[in-house]
């Protein structure tokens, strides 16, 4: 088959071909005459040209912004704003059109240079809100990046971050500008490296604090814009401290930014941020809802043992939805996601905790974005800012800590106006307190029954995983300890009511075979140890009352430690003992009294002297080369504290040991004034080698005695030996090596104390050759010693007639020594080895 379009095309090129005529008839466009080289700029000209275009269209826009009405009607795009081509080009790219509710108010005066406190829904459209203007602002700047960090962007946890740098390298594509991102868990070194060529920051707040005191090469000074998203968190008291250590850094003239889905007004925090009449925006305060109007928000009221189950049915019953499961703590999502896991609900789960590394996190967040279907269980660090497309339900299984967490976990669907469900599960005693909070905020809910053919008991099996698996019991412990201790330490005590809730059956129904203990601590009322927290009990009432113990009571272990009567019996004992048995009513209690003497004391004391040698009470220590007065109890008693007397006592000189093991003085450079204070340097060099000359001479010397005397040595033992084999010829044959009657042993045998290397000494150096077979006698004769090698001044004629004096040598030798085959030792043998070794070569004859 013939593609249509190829045909005609192909028509069209041959009747061009074929008559001009034709071809000019078919042109939609005249052709434009072909300018020639003169006509055309020059390299400089072009450049000039395109400069002033730019600052033409620079100056329009600048017109055209001073000209805005922020509050215009006429307002409803994109393209209805004052934007320059690159910004323009970057949001058609990227599919963004038509201008949300914030996007109206807030751009067209961030434009303007004014500083913005945003509030706005979730899904809103907040994250345009702030990089369109950041954009703009460094354009019309003209920024480089010469001119170092331009804007910086804030966000409270690194997925938000990550977002927020995906969204401005999609509408920043056609600017110049260089963007970075710095968030923990990466390598610090790597980012300090590419801060100093970085226009726009992307960040946490921990991270840039750390650049900001580190980081040299980060200049700040010329910041024009800076921008908190999710600014209540950034504010809160998690920050607070990382926040004004990080404006101190920043420059007083910028533009600033904040949006949040719930925003705050506090002068204290706008103070902190240095803002000037700051523009509130605020476009969803008079809604009926604060939350998005398409979010179809329901609760359930389920017992605390009955939320893992009624969890489950849930998640079993809408297995083809997008679902995020919120609690209150990252031991409970690790419980939760192991025990489901192994039970298999049927759809792909994930988990993700603030505890996770960076690269796991981004993995799970990538994993649930392109997910059709799957169950995302996680704490409060997906509930801010992070934009999952296509979110079915929300589920929070914890009540919130407040209206605005709740607000922002079920901000993770629903956004852009699409569509979600959220539904909240609330314990009894919970119910009337948050609704109470909800309706104050104008937060709409209904409340939905379970039915009773979607529930089902996973009590057992969450049991038999407890049994087989001690992981999975030592998860579900730590997730029951970290909620009870959560709800315990809740300051909304209207909502969250510890007395009421059943934790036993809530143990029961995690597997657990019994409740574990929790350990509890109300602040400062414990270490004060006050006597409202504790629960004595007093003798009168039980004597009065008549009532004690209640029959069949359990006591715990708490109560008993409260009720003791003899806490200080082992206080007092300990006192005495201190004081060496003074106060006791034993008249023998100075026999055998014990008393403890600190280190140190004996001396302190002895330096002080008796008071009856003071004149007064003021008396003066001498420590070292300080004279301490002692003129208050308070000074005494600083006496026994070796941590303060640490001040007045001279210190230790630093010693290193060298090679040898001899400890010197470690090597310091002196100060300058006191190297010239000595005297002229070359008088200090002359005295120096002078030093080292007479010690190098002493060394010399002691070297020289001790190789003499090794000589010395030498020599001895070298006559000895030889006395030795002179003795031995002498004495004739060998003695027979066996326990016999001869001296080698006494009577009784006893040689413990004969030294068992003294008969191999004895061998004579001489062995006898005389039973030797001719054949060896031949083969020795025969044999050929080795041709010893030439030095460098002898010639042939020379190294014959050496060997021929030491063949008359040798010859010699075994005329003197009867025939017999000789052994020369350099050395006297001293060990079993070199023994052994003697008595092999006598043996080979």
């Amino acid at each position: 088959m013939v593609n249509p379009v190829r045909s005609s095309t192909r028509k069209i090129s041959t009747m061009a071909a074929g008559d001009p005529k034709t071809a000019i008839a078919h042109r939609s466009k005249p052709t434009k005459p072909k300018k020639s080289p003169k006509d055309l700029p020059t390299k400089s000209e072009a450049k000039t040209l395109k400069r002033k275009r730019g600052q033409d269209e620079l100056q329009r826009l600048r017109t055209s912004i001073e000209e805005l009405d922020p509050k215009s009607p006429d307002i409803t795009k994109f393209s209805d704003l004052p934007l320059c081509e690159a910004t323009a080009s970057g949001l058609r790219a990227s599919h963004f059109e038509s201008l949300t509710d914030v996007q109206k108010v807030a751009i067209p005066f961030a434009l303007k240079g004014r500083d913005i406190l945003g509030a706005a829904k979730t899904g809103s459209g907040k994250t345009l809100a702030f990089l369109v203007p950041v954009l703009e602002r460094l354009y019309h700047a003209q920024w480089t990046e010469y001119d170092g960090l331009g804007a910086l962007i804030i966000s409270p946890t690194r997925e938000l971050a990550i977002q927020i740098f995906e969204v401005l390298r999609k509408i920043g594509r056609k600017h110049q500008f260089s963007a970075g991102l710095v968030i923990g868990g990466k390598s610090l070194q790597e980012e300090a490296e590419r801060l100093a060529r970085m226009n726009i920051l992307v960040c946490t707040p921990g991270r840039i604090l750390q650049h900001l005191d580190q980081t040299a090469g980060l200049d700040v000074n010329n910041l024009q814009i800076l921008v908190l998203d999710e600014a209540d968190r950034i504010m809160d008291m998690g920050f607070q401290s990382a926040v004004d250590a990080m404006v101190e850094h920043l420059p007083k003239s910028r533009q600033t930014l904040l949006f949040s889905a719930t925003q705050s007004k506090r002068v204290s925090d706008l103070a902190r941020l240095s803002l000037k009449d700051p523009e509130y925006v605020s476009v969803h305060q008079d809604a009926e809802s604060t939350t998005p109007t398409n979010l179809q928000q329901s609760y359930i009221v389920t017992p605390l043992p009955e939320k893992l189950e009624t969890l489950w049915g849930f998640i079993r019953a809408n297995l083809k939805s997008k679902i995020i499961v919120f609690f209150s703590s990252t031991k409970q999502v690790r419980f939760v996601y192991e025990s489901f896991k192994r039970m298999q609900p049927g759809m792909p789960l994930l988990h993700m905790i603030g505890r996770q590394k960076q690269g796991a996190r981004m993995e799970i967040a990538r994993r649930f974005t392109s997910s059709k279907y799957a169950c995302l269980f996680a704490t409060d660090v997906v509930a801010r800012g992070m934009d999952f497309p296509a979110v079915d339900w929300v589920v929070q299984v914890d009540c919130p800590e407040d209206v605005a967490t709740y607000i922002h976990r079920v901000g993770r669907t629903a956004r852009y106006e699409s569509k979600g469900r959220a539904v909240l599960f609330l314990d009894p005693s919970e119910e009337a307190g948050f609704l109470k909070h909800l309706e104050a905020k104008k937060i709409p809910i209904n409340k939905v029954n379970v039915r009773e053919n979607k529930k089902q008991s996973i009590k057992s099996e969450l049991q038999n995983q407890c049994f087989q698996s001690p992981d999975v019991k030592y998860l579900a412990q730590k997730a029951f300890i970290s909620y009870v201790r959560s709800i315990f330490l809740q300051p909304d005590k209207e909502v969250f009511k510890f007395s009421e809730l059943d934790l036993d059956g809530f143990a029961a129904s995690m597997g657990l075979p019994g409740t574990p203990q929790v350990k509890f601590q109300e602040g400062d009322d414990i270490r004060r140890g006050d006597a409202k927290n504790r629960s004595y009990s007093s003798d009168s009432e039980s004597d009065e009352g008549g009532e004690g113990k209640k029959k069949g009571e359990v006591r715990t272990k708490y109560q008993k430690m409260a009720e003791r009567q003899n806490q200080d019996v082992l206080s007092s004992h300990y006192r005495k003992l201190l004081d060496g048995g003074e106060g006791s009513d034993d008249e023998d209690g100075d026999f055998l009294s014990v008393k403890r003497v600190l280190e140190g004391d004996a001396a302190i004391d002895a330096a002080a002297g008796s008071k009856d040698e003071a004149e007064g009470n003021i008396k003066t220590v001498k420590l070292g080369n300080t004279e301490v007065v002692i003129d208050s109890n308070r000074r005494e008693k600083m006496l026994k504290s070796k941590k303060k007397m640490l001040k007045y006592m001279e210190k230790g000189q630093k010693l290193i040991f060298d090679e040898d093991g001899t400890a010197r003085p470690l090597y310091t450079l002196q100060d300058e004034e006191d190297f010239e204070a000595e005297g002229p340097a070359d008088v200090l060099r002359r005295q120096f080698l002078e030093a080292e000359t007479a010690k190098v001479q002493e060394a010399d010397v002691e070297d020289k005695e001790l190789v003499r005397k090794r000589r010395k040595e030498k020599k001895e033992r070298q006559k000895a030996r030889e006395r030795g084999e002179e003795v031995e010829r002498e004495k004739g044959p060998l003695p027979t090596l066996g326990r016999g009657t001869g001296d080698e042993f006494d009577d009784e045998g006893d040689d413990d104390d004969a030294d068992p290397l003294a008969l191999l000494r004895s061998l004579p150096i001489a062995g006898g050759g005389d039973d030797r077979s001719e054949s060896g006698a031949e083969e020795e004769d025969d044999e050929r010693p080795r041709k010893k090698a030439k030095k460098w001044f002898q010639n042939d004629s020379d190294v014959e007639d050496e060997d021929v004096d030491q063949k008359k040598k040798k010859k010699a030798a075994k005329k003197s020594a009867g025939g017999k085959k000789v052994i020369e030792m350099g050395y006297e043998p001293d060990n079993l080895q070199d023994l052994e070794a003697l008595a092999a070569g006598l043996l080979e004859d």
